[in-house]
């Protein structure tokens, strides 16, 4: 069973926003401060391209086929994952945590994990999947407590 002792550092993330958090207490009631709040100007894709998908000549004799439009929100999305695993990885450097608890929805996870450097995998002790960025810590902590009771 995962620990989450005095000191350690609570990620919740999701593309957009995030917050880290630590806790001051022990693992059966945990009581999260906050460390850093991290959010990102992203709007939706309509407003940062700038014109329809462009076109390309084909081998045949007027034939024109149509490229895929860049998502520019994915793309910002998938750059925050990689900001944030940088943050962690500076951070882990200094020696500021040593174990990690990671809550963000599925695809936030997935991107995290591939963006991690080994040496904050390493603290990672749980992960859950909710997006909780736009909830109270009191509910942070109550979510944190039954996935580690559980």
């Amino acid at each position: 069973m995962a620990r989450i002792d005095n000191g350690t550092w609570v990620l919740v993330a999701d593309g957009e926003k995030a917050l880290i958090l630590e806790n001051t207490t022990d693992d059966q009631h945990p009581n999260l401060r906050v460390v850093r709040k991290q959010e990102q100007d992203n709007p939706p894709d309509r407003e940062q391209a700038t014109d329809k998908a462009g076109r390309q000549a084909d081998g045949g004799p007027g034939q024109r086929t149509a490229l895929a439009e860049t998502d520019f929100h994915q793309l910002a999305k998938d750059r925050f994952a990689s900001d944030l695993a940088d943050i962690l990885y500076r951070h882990v450097h200094k020696g500021r945590f040593e174990k990690l608890v990671i809550v963000a929805s599925p695809q936030v996870l997935g991107a995290l994990r591939e963006e991690m450097h080994k040496e904050v995998a390493d603290t990672v002790v749980v992960e859950i999947a909710k997006t909780l960025t736009n909830h109270p810590v009191i509910e942070i902590e109550a979510a944190i407590s039954s996935e580690i009771a559980g």
